[in-house]
């Protein structure tokens, strides 16, 4: 996704890429790289009784599930927490539209045995999430310091909630707030902001400030340390993984994975159909043989790939998608944005408008580009924007001044009018320009320009703000 964890993924397939993870250059914007597919919003969207047709529904349907079975198994052991202490640089090239506005946190909890207890420390004027996902990919609840959920209302911080599986009944300690998950299995991803180009140190000294820990050692240590947890080391992207798997082993893992953490209420109509051949928690594939079932799961993959989002939007030559991070029944929609963007956050949390393959020339010289926002028209959001260019290949430009981004760190620099205006081009422009709206982008190929809304606002969600036309000046 565009907002991408550093050491959760690979490389992406064509414009969106293609490993696991949270990172994808423009999977946000459109979820899709093809106009040719289905975009019914439920599993049956094939159709059919037919064996063949219920098992290719059966996996789009299972996808996200035995993708994040896969994520957690390369991430660092259940139930610890994992601090990435490092901003990336062009250098990088592990993740795909690497993010430079946060520092990430991240966590997989089995809330089985017991609740497990978070705390996020106090920070006064900085943007932090705390997105908490269930087992199928749907963002469940989502903490934040512009809604930190917190019982009565407190907005000071600490900021400290019990995750609580499926069925506990148990009783909480005064001070926690109390956050239902419906999957035993659960992935939180913690970000907090970057405020300038300085503010590196910062960060990580509030990232050693959260506290992770089951409820029963928070009831007899709560100021118990919460160390760094160490990250697997796979040899393949989960994506990859699982894209491997023949037919008879990805449904047996989705059918021990149902067992474990349960499908939806809603799901009800569809897990009826796929358990006419065994396709169901705890059981065992039957009445279908081999080579079909490996058809299926051909068919199944290339319509995943295939996906085309009906609610992404196109605007002034951006594209992003504005109905992510829950997904009800829209099992299509779920399984693309599962393969091209891992993690999408709710659109409450944050937008990403894209714009891909981008001339940075013309005629062999080098071209400079102009972003206008006219007055009161920045982009709306309550936490902050930025703006970020990328290579032809997904990976931070290279430049001498090391700026990697503009909008918040540092901000841009309004006209006498009100207006802003960015300069995107390769060579500093000049002492006319200030810092904080120069951009540089390639002097040769194309580029990708991601720009983030973080906490926006209603009309950037409902289309009544849209982002400006990039317009060449040479």
């Amino acid at each position: 996704m565009p907002d991408s964890v550093p050491g959760l993924s690979m490389s992406r397939r064509g414009l969106f890429g293609a490993a696991a993870g949270l990172a994808a250059t423009a999977a946000l914007a459109a979820c899709s790289s093809s106009k040719n597919s289905s975009s019914s919003s439920t599993t049956t969207s094939a159709g059919g009784s037919d064996p063949k047709s219920i098992a290719t529904d059966a996996y789009i349907f299972g996808y996200p599930l035995v993708l994040m079975d896969a994520t957690r198994a390369t991430a660092a052991p259940t139930n610890t927490l994992l601090r990435f202490d490092r901003t990336p640089s062009p250098d990088d090239k592990t993740v795909v539209t690497p993010n430079v506005d946060t520092l990430y946190s991240q966590t997989w909890l089995d809330l089985r045995a017991e609740p497990m207890v978070l705390q996020i420390p106090v920070m006064p004027d900085r943007y932090w999430l705390a997105q908490m996902m269930d087992a199928w990919t749907n963002t469940v609840h989502n903490p934040s310091s512009v809604h930190p959920q917190i019982s009565g209302g407190g907005r000071s911080g600490p900021f400290t909630y019990a995750v609580t599986g499926p069925g506990w009944n148990g009783q909480l300690p005064d001070g926690l707030t109390r956050l239902d998950m419906p999957t035993g299995t659960t992935w939180i991803i913690i970000r907090f902001a970057l405020n300038s180009p300085n503010d590196h140190d910062a960060v990580v000294a509030l990232q050693n400030q959260i506290k992770l820990m089951p409820l029963s050692a928070w009831t007899a240590n709560p100021d118990t340390p919460t160390p760094n947890g160490v990250p697997g080391n796979p040899t393949d992207s989960p994506t990859a993984q699982v894209q491997k798997m023949d037919g008879a082993a990805f449904f047996a893992k989705l059918n021990e994975l149902m067992a474990a953490d349960a499908p939806a209420p809603a799901d009800a109509d569809a897990l009826a159909r796929f358990a006419t051949l065994g396709i169901k928690p705890g059981g065992s594939v039957t009445g279908i043989d081999a080579d079909t079932l490996n058809a299926a799961v051909h068919d199944a993959q290339q319509r995943i790939h295939d996906y085309e989002n009906p609610g992404a939007k196109e605007v002034n030559g951006w594209s992003y998608a504005t109905d992510l991070g829950a997904y009800g029944t829209d099992y299509p929609l779920r399984a693309n944005t599962a393969l091209t963007a891992l993690g999408a956050n709710l659109p409450a949390d944050a937008i990403y408008p894209m714009m891909a393959d981008v001339p940075a020339e013309s005629g062999g010289a080098p071209r400079t580009y102009r972003c206008h926002f006219p007055a009161g028209q920045l982009p709306p959001a309550d936490a902050f924007w930025s703006l970020t260019a990328y290579t032809a290949d997904h990976f931070l430009v290279p430049n001498p001044d090391n700026i990697y981004s503009v909008g918040h760190q540092p901000a841009a620099t309004p006209n006498p009018d009100g207006s802003v205006d960015l300069v995107l081009q390769a060579a500093e422009p000049g002492p006319e320009v200030p810092r904080g709206n120069w951009l540089p982008i390639p002097s040769s190929g194309t580029f990708n320009l991601a720009m983030r809304l973080y906490a926006p606002r209603d009309n950037a969600a409902n289309g009544s703000w849209q982002p400006p036309v990039l317009t060449p000046a040479s």
